[in-house]
């Protein structure tokens, strides 16, 4: 039993070190639904693709908790999501989705 203890906190500490990603979600929920935006450090590399075919200029590289490259949504735009990324995702017809289409590593993806 003892060793099943062992074994199981080093496999766990190999993950917390190894692995230092994370899931970033911006954004708010309303009366009206969830407006998130989520970037995966994991793929996210910083390459800064995403900022340039952004046209409202929501997104931004920063440098994260581990000294890594990556992006994010400025601090101006975490509460109007909704409204600011509206031209790129109408409510009908066909949605060109920028920032998510410019990433090469698919870390973008939107809630709504």
């Amino acid at each position: 039993m003892r060793l099943m203890g062992i074994c199981m906190f080093s496999w766990l500490l190999r993950k917390l070190v190894v692995m230092p990603g994370y899931i970033a979600n911006y954004g708010y929920t309303d009366g009206s639904g969830d407006y998130y935006i989520v970037v995966d450090t994991d793929k996210c590399d910083g390459c800064g693709k995403c900022v340039e075919a952004c046209p409202q200029g929501v997104l931004e590289v920063i440098t994260d908790d581990y000294d890594d490259l990556v992006a994010a949504i400025s601090e101006e735009h975490h509460k109007n999501l909704k409204y600011v990324c509206a031209p790129c995702k109408p409510v009908s017809g066909p949605r060109d989705i920028k920032c998510q289409t410019a990433c090469p590593s698919e870390a973008i993806t939107h809630s709504w």
